[in-house]
């Protein structure tokens, strides 16, 4: 993985020093999309350095990732649930990718839920 950082500018990234970038982490939206399909979370995100882990090609910024709602039952649960990624993920290099990724991972899950009925 490369140690550069980016930050958004709009939907646009830009690489910037570790100071900016950590400041603007801390701060910053950078949810792309969130959606719940049941019991299903969708979350996509601007990861802010590259997932692509050097392996070539433009870096890998924006990630989406799937949850499933699960019961806490452990000794020391209220019952409440709990995120547990169900292991649907993809990755992205541009906002625009992500974006169009984050609808068709919802798609999926519609799919997925529909056939299991």
């Amino acid at each position: 993985m490369t140690d550069q950082k980016y930050i958004l500018d709009g939907h646009d990234h830009v690489p910037v020093d570790l100071m900016t970038w950590a400041k603007w982490f801390g701060e910053a939206d950078r949810h792309v999309g969130s959606t719940h399909v049941g019991e299903y979370w969708i979350s996509t995100v601007f990861l802010g350095m590259d997932h692509g882990f050097g392996l070539g090609g433009p870096p890998l910024l924006y990630e989406t990732m799937v949850f499933k709602d699960v019961p806490d039952t452990s000794e020391y649960g209220d019952g409440v649930g709990w995120r547990d990624f169900d292991g649907e993920m993809d990755r992205y290099s541009t906002w625009d990718e992500a974006a169009a990724g984050h609808e068709a991972m919802v798609e999926k899950i519609k799919k997925m839920r529909e056939e299991e009925a």
